[in-house]
């Protein structure tokens, strides 16, 4: 590896610049953030059918008409603007994420800037197939589930009148839960190519990441055991990918160890050249 091709920005740069500059990418994040949601707000009823869809439909498929009710005079106001933030964060997020990307690239190494550049372009793309597994493939059997202890035979009717805010609130947690889930293999992967994990440590400690798996499900799934175990296996599913992907990246990361101790050799055996 060459000097040019190992090249950083090493250019000295005043604190103030440094927080002038950071200034600027917060400011075009805020920006694009307050445009997304100024966007989403307008289309904020269309956004929250699309989200309802999945409870529209289970209710459909038992015979019921869907509907949703709100008990405040203000709540479907913010559920709006719930629902707009939530759209924007997702709208903004390539922007954000861009931002960020631009005020640390420049301290960083070429070959740093060529390891992570694949992590970056993953991290979204992860983070959306977990939200849409979450809403085509979660939402329609968990809304089954829950709506199948409605009866109506007997003394005393058990009907479902579901909140607007209540539902809202559901859907987003589990479809950031989903997101975050699927940024497993990205961190871990992540973290084995720096070195700091291994393939041996994480298949070592293999039984208590399991343990871990089902903390966390029990903390971001619905308090109901069918959803914390599907959202369990879903995280030991993930952690296995993640452990063979460290396998892969680990002997790449040896092999630059050893390229390195060969130059620094050649720089003993020979200090004028070096």
């Amino acid at each position: 590896m060459t000097a040019d091709e190992d090249e950083i920005n090493d250019k000295e740069m005043p604190l103030l610049e440094h927080l002038a500059e950071l200034r600027r990418r917060l400011i075009w994040s805020a920006a694009a953030f307050l445009i997304c949601f100024l966007v989403c707000y307008h289309f904020a009823p269309q956004i929250y059918e699309f989200l309802a869809a999945p409870l529209a439909h289970a209710l459909e498929a038992r015979g019921e008409k869907p509907e949703l009710i709100y008990t405040a005079l203000y709540e479907a106001f913010f559920t709006y603007v719930k629902v707009a933030v939530f759209a924007a964060a997702f709208a903004s997020f390539p922007v954000v994420a861009t931002q960020i990307w631009l005020f640390v690239a420049p301290g960083l190494y070429k070959r740093e800037k060529h390891a992570l550049l694949p992590f970056l372009i993953a991290t979204p793309i992860l983070f959306f197939a977990g939200g849409a597994l979450a809403y085509y493939v979660f939402f329609p059997v968990a809304w089954k589930f829950f709506l199948s202890f409605q009866q109506s035979a007997g003394g005393v009717d058990i009907s479902l009148l579901a909140r607007v805010s209540d539902y809202l609130n559901i859907v987003m947690k589990l479809i950031f839960a989903f997101g975050i889930s699927f940024e497993l293999p990205v961190l871990i992967t992540l973290l084995g190519k720096v070195g700091i994990v291994s393939h041996a440590a994480l298949k070592k400690y293999r039984r208590y990441a399991y343990v871990g798996c089902f903390v966390l499900a029990a903390v971001m799934a619905p308090p109901d055991v069918p959803s914390q175990c599907i959202m369990a296996g879903l995280l030991v599913f993930l952690f296995e990918i993640s452990l063979f992907l460290v396998r892969i990246v680990e002997p790449k990361r040896e092999e630059e160890a050893e390229e390195t101790a060969e130059s620094e050799t050649e720089q003993e055996k020979d200090p004028e050249n070096a």
